[in-house]
C-alpha cells in the first residue's frame, strides 16, 4: 500500500483551493455579464470545466460562490497588504496605512468588479447575506493579523476583533456611500475618511489590567 506524504496532501490542497477559486471567479464574471438571477449553476459549472456534482462540492449555492469571487480577491490584498506594515504601528495606525495604499494595489478591473458586486447585493438578499458571511470571516483575519501588535494581549481579548469589526464596518460603511454615487467617488478617499473617524484606543491595556 502507498504511503501518502506530507507533499501529496499539500498538491491535493493546492489544487482543492485553485477549484474553488476558479468556481468562484467564473461565478462573478458570469454574474456580473448577465446578472445574479440569470446566471445558473450549470452555466457556472461549464465556465469553470467541473461537474454540476462538483460545484456542489465546494459552494451550497450561486449566491456564495459569486460573494467568494466578488469579494475575496480584494479583501484578500487587504490582507496581504497588512500583514507587510512595520511591526512599531499600532493596530489601528496599520490598518489606516494598508487602506492608504489600497488605491494602488487595487486596478481599475477590480474596481469596477466591487462595484458590480455591491450593486449585485443591493439587488439579491441572498447574495448580501453571503457578502456579508464573507465580511465576517476577514474581520476575523484583520484580527488575527494585528493580534501581535498588542503586547499586553490577554485572553478572550477583544481589542483584536474590536479593530477588526471596525475595519469592516468602516468598509461596508464606505461602499454603501460610493455605490449611491455610482461609484463617481473616490473609494479609496472614503475608506480613508471612515477610518479615520474611528476613535479606538490601542494603547489601553487589556482585560483585567
Amino acid at each position: 500500500m502507498s504511503q501518502i506524504t506530507a507533499v501529496d496532501v499539500g498538491l491535493r490542497e493546492r489544487k482543492r483551493q485553485a477549484t474553488h477559486q476558479r468556481i468562484a471567479d467564473e461565478a462573478a464574471r458570469l454574474a456580473s455579464v448577465k446578472g445574479l438571477a440569470a446566471t445558473t449553476i450549470d452555466e457556472i459549472a461549464a465556465a469553470a470545466e467541473v461537474a454540476r456534482a462538483t460545484f456542489f462540492r465546494y459552494f451550497d449555492g450561486k449566491e456564495v460562490a459569486v460573494a467568494e469571487g466578488c469579494s475575496v480577491p480584494w479583501l484578500q490584498l487587504i490582507i496581504d497588504n497588512l500583514e507587510l506594515q512595520p511591526p512599531e504601528l499600532s493596530a489601528m495606525d496599520a490598518v489606516r496605512e494598508t487602506f492608504r495604499g489600497f488605491a494602488p494595489v487595487l486596478d481599475e478591473a477590480g474596481v469596477r468588479l466591487v462595484l458590480r458586486q455591491a450593486r449585485m447585493a443591493v439587488a439579491s438578499p441572498g447574495l448580501q447575506a453571503w457578502t456579508l458571511h464573507v465580511y465576517v470571516r476577514f474581520e476575523k483575519a484583520i484580527a488575527a493579523s494585528v493580534a501581535s501588535r498588542f503586547h499586553d494581549l490577554a485572553p478572550d481579548d477583544p481589542r483584536p476583533r474590536l479593530v477588526g469589526a471596525l475595519t469592516m464596518s468602516a468598509v461596508r460603511i464606505s461602499l454603501d456611500t460610493w455605490l449611491a454615487s455610482d461609484g463617481r467617488k473616490d473609494l479609496a478617499m472614503l475608506l480613508q475618511s471612515a477610518l479615520h473617524a474611528v476613535s479606538f484606543r490601542t494603547d489601553l491595556a487589556g482585560p483585567g489590567r
